[in-house]
């Protein structure tokens, strides 16, 4: 057969989008189909390093797994990581082109355009099926000129789509009727059926709704997708999802997880808040550490120095010291790594202007921001276990101090990380290491915690395999590939 794709867009943003293309990825990939992913544009602080050397949104990488097929930049090719309220880091084809104002990006985006169309022909050349995710909603009419993330996109390659509603929200009805009564006709034209996502109840109760946005319409329904409670063993895209991610267990080993305004890579902590010996809370600012803490994690960062400023400010950095004074443990995550040392250098201004910044003093260690981001999949092996590790690193900068001649892992022949002379404090820059089943349960019983036998991975696979089965029985998957456009 010819290529086809199809594109998925919302009725508004956290509808189920990404994880429904996940579904879709592997159900048609079971049909023996060849199936790529792909995302115009992303905005995402949780990225993934490609097997081609570049990033790209977390949410797409999954996606690639599950159509068990390598990631690669060309399935994100515009992703843009919030670095302030109004300015973001822009990435093109999985490296960084410029840092720009909403502003800005909003009056140029249609430079980005071209590479856009040329990653998604390098997909059609290998794909049997693409499955397109667009991002936030086409009613967005505000910004239809321009538009790269949905049917500025669509019309640009001529491809349909179908329409995504969150009935668990409410008002799913009003959002797809809506969401067509502001769209331009050729634009309403491009979208050939519509999905009700995350339903809770009885199906049938919703007849008379199918029915009328039917009939109202003039679209067909794809199916309505009940909820999916293995959803949560999944990484999330967003950092709206840690609001739910609490794991509450009052004799359990305690970790506490500081939840920075630029929190970047939190999936990291996906397998640990799963073990059942552990409870993983993730602290807003202001809110104090508890004293029966036993690890606290600071994660990954987008702007290490800005983020260091807020630990500052709450006062995050006082309780971190009386933390450790009681005996506690704390480990730092690439950007929280590096703001457990002394100092942080930024010579070039890369996250403001040129300067430096007193740190956490946790690790007798400082770094330097460098303008070459590192980027790469490594193999490490745990210096304290033996344990072997496998993860990436995606960090500008680099850190050296007397705590480094106890390194947290080594890579290769090269060290990587430090730990504390007592050996309470630990930083790395290996995000993804918890994934690694052998050294998670070695990590934790270290510390004093249980750590059940759950193989992480194999979870996961689990899981796209069950969501894949649940999109099979509650979609018309022989319809929406009939439907699909052919490239």
């Amino acid at each position: 057969m010819k290529p086809r794709a199809f594109m998925l867009m919302g009725t508004g943003s956290d509808v189920g989008k990404s994880l429904a293309a996940a579904g879709l990825c592997r159900a048609f990939s079971k049909r023996g189909l060849k199936v790529m992913p792909f995302k115009p544009q992303n905005m995402s602080n949780n990225a993934a390093v490609t097997s081609d050397g570049g990033e790209i949104g977390r949410a797409q990488a999954l996606q690639a797994r599950a159509a068990r097929q390598p990631a690669t930049v060309h399935m994100n090719p515009v992703l843009l990581k919030p670095e302030t309220t109004t300015g973001a880091q822009v990435i093109v084809q999985g490296k960084r082109a410029a840092t720009m104002t909403a502003r800005d990006f909003f009056k140029n985006r249609q430079q980005f355009m071209p590479a856009i169309v040329e990653s998604f022909r390098k997909l059609t050349q290998q794909a049997d099926l693409i499955i397109v995710e667009g991002a936030g909603s086409p009613a967005e009419v505000n910004l239809r000129d321009g538009d790269l993330a949905n049917m500025g996109f669509a019309k640009a390659v001529d491809i349909p789509a179908f329409l995504v509603g969150d009935i668990h929200r409410g008002g799913v009805i009003a959002s797809i009727v809506g969401t067509l009564a502001v769209l331009k006709p050729e634009d309403r034209a491009r979208l050939k059926g519509f999905i009700i996502n995350k339903f809770h109840g009885d199906v049938k109760l919703f007849e008379n709704g199918k029915t009328y946005l039917k009939e109202t319409t003039k679209l067909p329904c794809l199916g309505i997708i009940p909820h999916f409670p293995g959803a949560r063993n999944l990484p999330a895209e967003d950092a709206v999802a840690l609001e739910d991610m609490l794991v509450t267990n009052s004799k359990s080993y305690k970790i506490c997880v500081l939840k920075l305004p630029r929190i970047a890579n939190f999936d990291d902590l996906d397998p640990l808040r799963l073990e059942p010996g552990v409870s993983v809370r993730f602290l807003d600012l202001g809110q104090p550490i508890p004293r029966d803490t036993d690890l606290v994690i600071i994660p990954g960062s987008k702007s290490t120095m800005a983020d260091l400023a807020a630990v500052r400010a709450t006062g995050w950095d006082i309780d971190l010291k009386a933390h450790v004074r009681r005996g506690g443990r704390v480990l730092g995550l690439c950007g929280g790594y590096q703001m457990l040392g002394h100092t942080i250098h930024d010579p070039e201004g890369l996250e403001g202007a040129a300067a430096s910044m007193k740190g956490l003093g946790l690790l007798d260690v400082e770094t330097t921001l460098l303008p070459e981001k590192t980027l790469t999949r490594i193999s490490a092996t745990h210096v304290a276990s033996g344990q072997k590790i496998e993860g990436y690193e995606i960090h500008l900068g680099s850190t050296h101090g007397p705590d480094c001649v106890r390194p947290f892992a080594r890579i290769g022949s090269a060290d990587d990380g430090a730990t504390s002379a007592d050996g309470l404090v630990s930083g790395t820059y290996i995000h993804g290491c918890f994934a690694s089943d052998g050294f998670r349960s070695a990590y934790l019983k270290s510390l004093g915690a249980e750590s059940s036998e759950l193989a992480f991975e194999a979870l996961m696979e689990k899981t796209l395999d069950e969501l894949a089965a649940h999109l099979e029985q509650h979609l018309d998957l022989d319809l929406m590939l009939e439907l699909a456009g052919e490239i």
